[in-house]
């Protein structure tokens, strides 16, 4: 079911509080090479799914994903100090395949155009 217009607005303000969360306050070296490319939250509100990309390996994703697991309860309790709402979503925190897949599709269109 496609989110409504309430769940998308306040999902795009939770997504710019947890980036400036994880940017001003986790001190965690392993969530700075995040970037939070969208959310998708249930019109309920009470679950959103923050998905995010980072340069490098699968040892890379799998660290970045700990360090956000880590710092999942930290970032709620600094989402609800921030915003005045009924209820703090749980969040799950899911890596973002489509920088790599736009990568290697320039890579695939830059070798046709080679040819």
């Amino acid at each position: 079911m496609l989110p409504g217009k309430r769940a998308t607005r306040v999902g795009d303000l939770i997504l710019r509080e947890i980036a400036d969360v994880i940017l001003r306050r986790v001190k965690d070296p392993r969530v700075r090479g995040a970037t939070l490319t969208g959310i998708n939250l249930s019109n309920d509100m009470k679950h959103a799914r923050v998905y995010y990309s980072t340069i490098g390996g699968e040892e890379a994703i799998v660290e970045v994903q700990a360090g956000l697991d880590s710092a999942k309860g930290f970032i709620k309790r600094q989402i609800g100090f921030r915003m005045e709402l009924k209820y703090i979503p749980d969040i799950v925190f899911m890596h973002d395949p489509s920088l790599e897949k736009g990568q290697r599709m320039e890579k695939l269109l830059q070798e046709l155009k080679a040819d």
